[in-house]
């Protein structure tokens, strides 16, 4: 049962999968973040505890979270449901890190503010523009590392092209019918054989999960 509830997993809508990350401080969106000043200005939005969400969207987009002043000494495992913001702020929290990898798929943010102790994510260069007022840093507008030169460039093999995947962040995507490592294999890629592989294994250890756990109980 544990199994075929975490195959269904994936298949749940956005908008059930995001509820999490709204709900991670108490309170609306605060009146001094950049995510409230960017909704008021963007028609056809609307508020979801600390989300800005579009209007009428099936799925509900999320373009805006305020995670200011929660309290936050890592960041969260929940925002990796926020991927779709074009905002975020994170100010006034005792961040010590933003590792790397933390805004992996991030492609639509624009404006992130972040303490000013801490760096933009993938730098400097992986911005248009990045000021600093008081205790905030606010990083805008993400390069593209795909059509960068020097630092930024992102060198993908042969039969594959590059595709922006956050802030300073790329992946090499293989062209058709090019897959596997390095984009070196040709031909479709397998699937129903990969899909029955892949059923056949979860199967046979849910049975073998479960016929243990029977004999267990049965043990006196």
């Amino acid at each position: 049962m544990g199994a075929f509830v975490v195959l269904l997993l994936p298949l749940l809508p956005w908008a059930a999968r995001g509820a999490a990350v709204c709900g991670l401080c108490p309170g609306p969106v605060r009146n001094s973040s950049i995510v409230s000043r960017f909704c008021e200005s963007r028609a056809g939005t609307e508020s979801e505890g600390r989300c800005c969400r579009e209007r009428g969207a099936r799925p509900e987009r999320l373009l805006g979270l305020d995670l200011s002043d929660c309290s936050l000494h890592s960041l969260p495992p929940e925002l990796a449901e926020a991927t779709a913001a074009i905002v975020l702020d994170l100010t006034g929290n005792p961040l010590t890190a933003l590792p790397d990898g933390s805004f992996l798929g991030f492609t639509r943010l624009q404006r992130l503010a972040v303490p000013v102790a801490l760096p933009c994510p993938g730098g400097s260069s992986a911005w248009v523009a990045v000021t600093t007022s008081g205790s905030s840093r606010l990083c805008q507008d993400q390069r593209n590392p795909c059509n960068s030169s020097g630092e930024l460039a992102w060198p993908c093999p042969e039969n594959a092209a590059c595709a922006p995947d956050g802030p300073g962040l790329a992946q090499c995507l293989c062209h058709s019918p090019f897959h596997g490592y390095k984009c070196l294999r040709e031909g479709a890629f397998p699937v129903l054989l990969f899909c029955g592989i892949l059923g056949a294994v979860t199967l046979s250890l849910s049975l073998l999960l479960w016929g243990t756990q029977r004999r267990k109980a049965k043990t006196p």
